[in-house]
């Protein structure tokens, strides 16, 4: 029963929804029904993926999560269009998605490779096994770009929510093989109201905390806190180069 309530969600907010276009300014008018369209699609998309789970009785009898998408890239996609919609809708203002955990042996058949991501980062400077972590690390860098074009696609105000939003993604390890955590590769998206320059590679000196970048954020963000854990300052160049 709840779930039927909740896949029909906006069949009970449709009365107040109409009431609130009357109010609006003409840019908000335009933007209510692109945000309640986004809401219906998603939930298109968990009912199909309820539908599919619903198909079990052919599967051995095991204990399984009800309405997760059939495949790995189907779950991220989803997620990361219910980010951008609580981002449209103010619900939230951080988010944090974990795309693989450090410990996890997930396998990537649909780009080609079946050994187990875990496995190939300790590559022990195997050119093969090198070449399979590329191309998984490839293709989690491909789901962020959907991620950053719907943000992109997604007006606010007088710009986008990518122009207004910081998104930070990289990983708490350089090398897996060693289990270096020094110069780690990050990628900072969004252009932070203005604040932040973006289309540039930036090498930071040798042994720069990662939380210095966090600071950083924080301090775009309009929050000032003294540090964040083992920070020793502001980095510099995300806005004046």
């Amino acid at each position: 029963m709840l779930a039927r309530q909740d896949r029909s969600i906006l069949d009970f907010v449709r009365e107040d929804a109409a009431r609130l276009r009357v109010a609006l300014g003409p840019t908000d008018r335009r933007k209510l029904p692109e945000y309640l369209e986004a809401i219906r699609e998603i939930e298109r998309r968990i009912q199909k993926t309820e539908e599919q789970s619903s198909d079990a009785a052919t599967l051995p009898s095991l204990d399984r999560p009800a309405g997760i998408p059939p495949t790995f890239e189907e779950h991220i996609q989803l997620m990361f269009d219910l980010m951008t919609v609580a981002f449209q809708a103010d619900i939230t203002r951080i988010i944090t998605l974990m795309i693989g955990r450090e410990g996890g042996n997930r396998t990537y058949r649909s780009i080609g490779v079946p050994d187990a991501h875990h496995g190939l980062s300790h590559h022990f400077n195997d050119a093969s096994k090198i070449e399979r972590l590329q191309k998984i690390d490839q293709h989690h860098v491909e789901m962020l770009s959907y991620f950053l074009r719907r943000m992109f696609e997604t007006k606010d105000g007088d710009g986008t929510l990518l122009d207004h939003s910081m998104i930070v993604y990289g990983s708490s390890l350089s090398d897996g093989n060693r289990h270096e955590h020094l110069d780690l590769p990050t990628l900072l998206a969004g252009g932070g109201v203005g604040r932040i320059h973006g289309g540039r590679h930036i090498r930071y000196k040798k042994g720069t905390p990662m939380t210095n970048l966090f600071l950083t954020m924080l301090d775009v963000a309009g929050v000032r806190p003294e540090k964040v854990g083992d920070s020793t300052g502001k980095v510099e160049h995300l806005s004046n180069l």
